[in-house]
């Protein structure tokens, strides 16, 4: 097959059908505000005029994958998309799909990284990926991380159930008392800035930022930390590190259905 032949074929290969791109935008419309619209807003959000969105609507209508409210008329994703929405959930392991990144994002910090989720004890670390020049401290698979001095902890704490948190806190508290006020003023600074951070903590010279990722209910999932020596971890709610962390937390929480409304 010559060149011709062999670009030909890779077109064609490429090539879509531009009604269905043209009807997709009404779609990707409605999951991106999340509740039905009417015709003329959800038409001019895809950038079409009403008379011509309607027809799509209404094959749509006829597959599931949109439906009208009887009342308002307005328009709201249907029983297929639902369908089709929980079939890819499941298709998605969420700390299969951090593991790469967190990878990526160790060498382009070049500070360890690590997955953490919510086990019987707490946070849990069930991925690192290690810097270049990894910081000595315990991060290792099966490390419960504390609520009351990790970033990882303080993530959770502010967004799991609190009777969940009440109760890991109790056997944590058994060590050493937890200052109430304290605790309630750190976990407000995490959600005020969507994000935990830990200077000089658990380990003097050590400093930690966690990211956090959600799921389409605005359940949190896992955390997103990065450690490492504090005299060369920026610790800047908007620095390189808080800005890279956010970024990969909010690619995932994207893929696993999670939109910024719900956050």
């Amino acid at each position: 097959m010559d060149d011709s032949s062999t670009t030909a074929a890779a077109e064609r290969g490429s090539r879509g059908i531009q009604s269905v791109e043209v009807g997709g935008q009404l779609l990707l419309a409605l999951a991106h505000h999340g509740r039905p619209m009417a015709l003329k807003d959800l038409a001019r959000e895809a950038g079409m005029a009403p008379g011509k969105a309607h027809p799509y609507l209404v094959s749509f209508g006829k597959l599931g994958l949109i439906e009208q409210e009887p009342g308002t008329g307005r328009y709201g994703l249907g029983p297929l998309a639902m369908q089709l929405g929980l079939i890819s959930l499941q298709q998605y392991d969420p700390v299969r799909l951090a593991t790469p990144l967190i990878e990526e994002l160790a060498q382009a910090l070049g500070h360890t990284v690590a997955i953490a989720v919510w086990g019987n004890r707490g946070p849990t670390i069930v991925r690192v990926a290690e810097a270049p020049s990894p910081v000595h401290i315990s991060m290792r698979h099966g490390t419960v991380m504390s609520l009351r001095v990790t970033a990882s902890g303080w993530l959770f704490a502010a967004h799991k159930p609190r009777d969940a948190v009440l109760a890991v806190l109790a056997g944590e508290a058994a060590a050493e008392p937890v200052d109430e006020a304290q605790f309630e003023a750190t976990l407000d600074e995490v959600r005020r800035h969507g994000m935990a951070r830990a200077i000089d903590l658990s380990v003097v010279g050590v400093s930690a930022m966690a990211a956090p990722v959600f799921d389409g209910t605005g359940a949190l999932l896992l955390s997103i930390t990065a450690i490492g020596a504090t005299a060369a971890f920026d610790t800047r709610w908007n620095g390189t590190v808080a800005t890279a962390l956010k970024r990969c937390a909010a690619e995932l929480s994207r893929q696993l259905g999670a939109r910024p409304a719900s956050r």
